[in-house]
């Protein structure tokens, strides 16, 4: 069958832009088998002509990927050994307040999370290829790298929970530091998880390095261990309620006592019919015998034994409801038991009391006991190993957010009955309590810890590897790298170097606020970047997690933040400081990535909200600064003829404002096109090098002028419009090939006269300095002639603001005619730049009338000549342009007489009396204008008082006057300004908007 001409014309139309348009099908097909390998491990090959090995598709659903993973992650070693001491601690009421605060914080970040897992396919990446692509790289960078971070330090701590048990609970002989004297056991503790903390992270380390298989091998058993912990806990709960275990305390009044120095809790004994001292007698007195002189307050106060888990239905509920808080060294006192104070000079040390070890307050436990509901983020982080991301993210997070929440808030309402203590004579607390045997609780929880401490060794390379492939952070980058099968080897050993500085840190409390801080600011901006995209509904904003509600992820942003500086304000501006640094890093030096980011799309708002505030009405006065549009011209490689001009922009506005940097091509757009993209591109380029912040806009015109007049018509958006030009002189203006220059430039003084816009021509652009230069001395000169609304006085102080310009001095003239006061102009005018806040130098200049010059008539007359000529040649269209070039070059005078006499007219008359160029004859028998004699008489008797001032200043600024009304006189006008300027090096000429631009109102 044959195909209509127009289909075959269609496929053939498709066929040329298979290229950059994929036919449907082809892409329907790429999402259909969209698969993701292993997160960490990319495909490789064997070698370079092996094929391609075939990619398993991940298998892994709901249960054993997201629920079971974060289960392990969050029931871990702050469960076990932390828990009872804060309970005991804070009491019941405020341990329940800890846990809901923290376990609603990780709720509502899990409810964000699972809005942003089901608005689309979620790669390998997890969080932070969430947090990126919704905040952009900058934010995805910065909170990325303390993710890791706070997973790098949650290895550290799982690591000295595992040797606390190891130490304390199951072989405490194995200690190698010994504390010998009476509160150096706390040392020796610290020197010895020192030691084995370094040991048992280079097995962690070599295990990983050898493959993450054996760890997940283990993960089973690990979870195992948790699972079985948790039911002995809830076991012994319920026992206790029948059968109180037997964990006696020894009290001395009030005051705990170790057990460890003594083995009978009493003060006498009986042996033998005999009552004897006992070993406690020995401890506070100076003898055994009864009358030894012993410690005040062991005298007054009898020694108890009390159950220290007197179990559920005994009643102490009551008792500790409220907190008991004690400063750091303070003795552990139990509440409501009698005593007596003794003797306050009575030292208690080598007492054997049991002491506090860190000084304790609500902020105090919120941020030790936070790292226990981290580790919601474990199922998102194998987001490429799941079978269905975007179902199972939600589903297993927050079960396993509500599972543990039920768990640990259980935990925090039934372990009142436990003491304020994590071990009592040796024995782990929650381990007593457990059934049928302590072991199970202690075996578990070391176990538990040793598999957390793994899963963080393995997690945090793979994360750090993500956040160096994707490039952002360039002095990351080497950590991409790994071994053949993607393993990242050297990610692993930055991973193990930061998490020994945990280890020497040698303090589970410590560290644990530590990664508190990593791990909210994390959460506060998986909440932001949730809350971000609803506000601002964007079009690909559609999750089908259907119970989330903005504010849900502002309440979480906002209980994250508040638990930040709840834990511990200093951790909190600690890092807070290194997630703006790595923000303004990525700013400044990272690779810029377009990903369609929430904060992209949040700055589009922002911008139109300013732009419609500020389209009410003109700026006041104290707001007015120059917004620029920079006039560039473009030679025939489109490149920028004055570069310099662009540096004078920087130092002028100093990233303040608004600039837009313009240039026209001349042509049609479908024409121009490539070339209006060169143009665009070297433009671009030019102002990154001269550090021009602003916007660039090429425009295509079929004339030159036209172009700049639309640019000074529509350059900007609504309120944010220029104000001010600022455009180069044409330095050829007087070659005839540059007729159209002179024109253009004039049109444009028009133009911007009539759009109420300041005007700013520098002359001499290529002598201005660059942003590499330094004027060490030096003046800045302004002539103040005609009252611009404060332009010329606005413009050096702009300029003294950039190291350029900032050691010139700042000294302004005006002039002064025959009638003026000059002593009471001066007064004035120091007056009046007093109340501008100014520090400039002042001096009138006083230019009295005196007789019009031969040299004044000789340079008008000339002026005139050359504009007849111009005129003429014009209108010589029979002629060609050589003979016309010649002729114009005979009769033009090569210099300008000094005097002026009939005589010399008369044979200058002559000299081209002879030409047979028809029009130009006449031309010598003009006579002077008198209005241009005297504009021409006023310009150079100026420019001589300028140049007796200021011929040695850095930068003149001058007034500049208006073009004339009628257009034959716009050539007249040039050779004024040229006059006018003549002999200066750096010369700016302003011509104001006529509106005031500086008041002397604060």
């Amino acid at each position: 069958m044959t195909l209509p001409l127009q289909y075959r014309e269609g496929l053939q139309y498709n066929h040329e832009e298979m290229d950059s348009n994929p036919m449907v099908s082809s892409l329907l097909n790429k999402l259909a088998n969209y698969t993701n390998v292993t997160q960490g491990v990319v495909e490789h090959e064997a070698d370079e002509d092996s094929k391609r090995k075939e990619v398993k598709v991940p298998r892994m659903g709901t249960f054993i990927g997201v629920y079971l993973p974060c289960l392990q992650n969050i029931l871990g070693v702050i469960l076990f050994l932390r828990l009872t001491w804060i309970v005991g601690t804070a009491g019941v009421l405020e341990s329940f307040i800890i846990v809901f605060m923290c376990c609603a914080c990780t709720m509502l970040t899990a409810i964000s999370m699972s809005a942003i897992a089901t608005n689309g396919v979620v790669p390998a990446g997890g969080s932070y290829y969430m947090i990126s692509r919704s905040l952009g790289p900058e934010f995805g960078g910065a909170v990325g790298l303390c993710f890791y971070l706070g997973t790098t330090f949650a290895g550290a701590m799982y690591i000295l929970g595992t040797i606390e048990i190891l130490l304390t609970y199951i072989s405490p002989s194995a200690a190698i530091f010994k504390g010998e004297e009476a509160g150096g056991e706390a040392e020796a503790m610290l020197n010895n998880m020192r030691v084995y903390g370094t040991c048992i992270i280079i097995l962690m380390a070599i295990v990983v390095f050898v493959g993450v298989k054996y760890v997940n091998k283990l993960a089973l058993v690990f979870l195992a261990c948790v699972i079985l912990s948790i039911i002995a806990i809830y076991a012994g709960v319920i026992k206790t309620a029948i059968d109180p275990p037997d964990f006696p305390i020894c009290l001395l009044g009030n005051r705990t006592l170790s057990k460890r120095s003594f083995d009978v809790c009493a003060k006498f004994t009986e042996r033998n019919n005999e009552t004897k001292t006992t070993n406690l007698w020995l401890l506070f007195c100076n003898s055994s015998l009864p009358t030894a002189m012993c410690d005040d307050y062991f005298s007054l106060n009898n020694v108890t034994e009390i159950q220290g888990i007197p179990g559920i239905l005994s009643g102490v509920l009551i008792d500790n409801l409220w907190s008991t808080y004690s400063e750091k060294g303070s003795i552990v006192e139990k509440k409501n038991q009698p005593s007596i104070s003794g003797s306050e000079d009575i030292k208690v040390g080598g007492r054997p009391y049991v002491f506090t070890d860190i000084m304790t307050y609500f902020t105090v436990l919120v941020g030790i006991y936070f790292p226990s509901v981290t580790g919601i983020m474990a199922g998102s982080n194998r987001s490429g190993d799941l079978k269905d991301a975007q179902k199972s993210i939600p589903t297993g997070t927050i079960l396993a957010i509500s599972t543990t929440s039920f768990i640990c808030i259980l935990c925090a309402v039934t372990f009142f009955s436990v003491p304020n203590s994590v071990a009592v004579n040796g024995n782990l607390v929650v381990g007593t309590l457990a059934w049928p045997s302590p072991w199970v609780i202690v075996i578990g929880s070391f176990f538990s810890t040793c598999g957390a401490g793994l899963q963080s060794l393995t997690g945090a390379p793979r994360l750090l590897q993500a956040i160096a492939r994707d490039g952002i952070v360039p002095f990351i980058q080497v950590f991409g790298h790994g071994k053949a099968n993607g393993e990242p080897t050297w990610a692993l050993l930055l991973t193990a170097a930061i998490c020994e500085i945990g280890i020497l840190i040698a303090s589970l409390d410590n560290v644990a606020p530590i990664l508190s801080m990593f791990f909210l600011m994390c959460y506060m901006f998986v909440n932001l970047a949730c809350a971000v995209q609803t506000l601002l509904r964007t079009p690909n904003w559609r999750p089908r997690f259907k119970y989330y509600h903005w504010t849900l992820s502002f309440l979480g942003m906002s209980l994250c933040l508040a638990l930040m500086f709840i834990c511990s304000w200093y951790y909190a501006l600690i890092a807070m400081l290194i997630a703006g640094c790595i923000y303004k890093y990525i700013e400044y030096r990272g690779a810029e990535k377009e990903w369609g980011d929430g904060i992209r799309g949040l700055s589009l708002n922002a911008a139109r909200y300013a732009l419609l505030r500020v389209e009410d009405g003109p700026p006041h006065t104290k707001n007015w600064r120059p917004q620029l549009l920079v006039l560039l011209n473009l030679d025939c490689e489109q490149l920028v003829k004055h570069p310099r001009l662009l540096s004078f922009t920087s130092q002028l506005k100093a990233g303040k404002g608004l600039t837009i940097v313009g240039s026209v091509l001349q042509g049609t757009y479908l024409d121009k096109c490539v070339e209006t993209q060169k143009a665009e591109e070297n433009v671009k380029a030019l102002m990154a090098v001269e550090k021009t912040k602003g916007f660039c806009q090429i425009v295509v015109s079929p004339s030159f002028r036209d172009g700049i007049s639309h640019l000074i018509q529509s350059a900007g958006l609504g309120g944010m419009k220029h104000n001010t030009v600022l455009m180069a002189w044409p330095q050829s203006w007087k070659q005839t090939e540059n007729h159209f220059s002179w024109k253009n430039f004039v049109d444009t003084v028009r133009e911007t006269t009539a759009a109420q816009q300041a005007l700013l021509v520098a002359k001499n652009i290529d002598l201005f300095p660059t942003n590499q230069e330094r004027f060490t001395e030096g003046n800045i000169d302004v002539w103040w002639i005609v009252h611009d609304g404060g332009m010329l006085m606005l413009l050096p102080f702009l300029l003294r603001q950039h190291k350029v310009w900032r050691k010139c001095k700042m000294r302004i003239f005006t002039v002064a005619q025959m009638d003026d006061n000059s002593i009471q102009m001066k007064k004035d005018l120091q007056m009046f730049l007093y109340h501008l806040r100014l520090n400039a130098e002042v001096e009138v200049v006083e230019m009295f009338e005196n007789d019009i010059s031969a040299f004044t008539y000789e340079k008008t007359l000339m002026m005139e000549q050359r504009s007849q000529m111009l005129k003429q040649m014009q209108n010589t269209a029979s002629r060609s342009a050589p003979a016309v070039k010649a002729t114009v070059a005979a009769a033009m005078p090569e210099k300008v007489q000094m005097t002026w006499t009939k005589e010399k007219f008369v044979a200058e008359k002559h000299k081209n009396k002879d030409t047979n160029v028809s029009g130009f004859k006449d031309i010598f028998n003009m006579k002077p204008n008198q209005s241009n004699v005297r504009r021409m008489h006023t310009a150079v008797k100026l420019n001589g008082v300028v140049l007796n001032k200021s011929q040695h200043a850095q930068l003149v600024l001058l007034n500049m006057p208006g073009p004339p009304k009628n257009r034959k006189g716009d050539e007249n006008y040039m050779e004024f300004l040229e006059v006018l300027t003549e002999g200066l090096d750096r010369v700016l000429l302003v011509r104001g908007s006529g509106r005031e631009v500086i008041t002397i109102y604060s």
